[in-house]
């Protein structure tokens, strides 16, 4: 159980539904707000259905580059701590560019892949899947967990900015990427001393 607490909260930190909420409101921002959400619903499903795809292959990958549970779990923490430097210390051009021209209807891309099922989170998944095979039906729930929690959030966008304002929705997604600091530490020497027992 608390395995499957800890992935939810990796999985929640990773997907990061309050960094994504002002890029979503500026991608949708020139749609009718009775479509908004049902665009949200759409991208988020489809999101969904490809991070399962990715939890449940994962280790196949996996077996097929050859990798060890320690390279995993090195790079994973890696990857993780780049994450939360982004999320501590956004660039000042991050979320500015939606690629789409104005009113145009996202599909996919950019909010479903790369925003909720980026790279991030897809190697996560990978790495989670290969750490523990054989607790795949907890992974996914924990993952649909987490996913569930990020879509409340982004379906909520317009309430949650209007009551924490631009500057705190910022503070939130610095002390999520504090928190996702310590857990990609923890990630990183676990795999250092199971590498360093062998």
């Amino acid at each position: 159980m608390a395995e499957m607490t800890s992935a939810i909260i990796l999985l929640f930190l990773i997907l990061d539904p309050l960094g994504n909420l002002p890029v979503f409101m500026s991608i949708l921002k020139h749609i009718d707000p009775k479509r908004r959400r049902i665009i949200v619903i759409r991208e988020m499903l489809i999101a969904l259905v490809l991070m399962m795809v990715f939890l449940f292959t994962g280790e196949k990958i996996l077996e097929v580059l050859n990798l060890r549970t320690e390279t995993v779990s090195i790079s994973g923490g890696i990857i993780l701590f780049l994450i939360a430097i982004r999320m501590i210390f956004p660039s000042s051009d991050s979320g500015s560019t939606s690629g789409l021209p104005a009113g145009e209807e996202p599909f996919l891309v950019p909010m479903a892949i790369p925003l909720v099922a980026g790279p991030s989170i897809l190697a996560a998944l990978m790495m989670l899947s290969h750490q523990y095979p054989n607790k795949m039906g907890y992974l996914a729930i924990a993952l649909f967990i987490a996913w569930a929690l990020s879509a409340m959030i982004l379906m909520m966008s317009d309430l949650f900015l209007r009551l924490l304002g631009e500057k705190g929705v910022n503070a939130l997604e610095r002390l999520m990427g504090l928190i996702l600091v310590m857990i990609s530490t923890q990630m990183f020497l676990d795999g250092i001393r199971s590498y360093l027992s062998h």
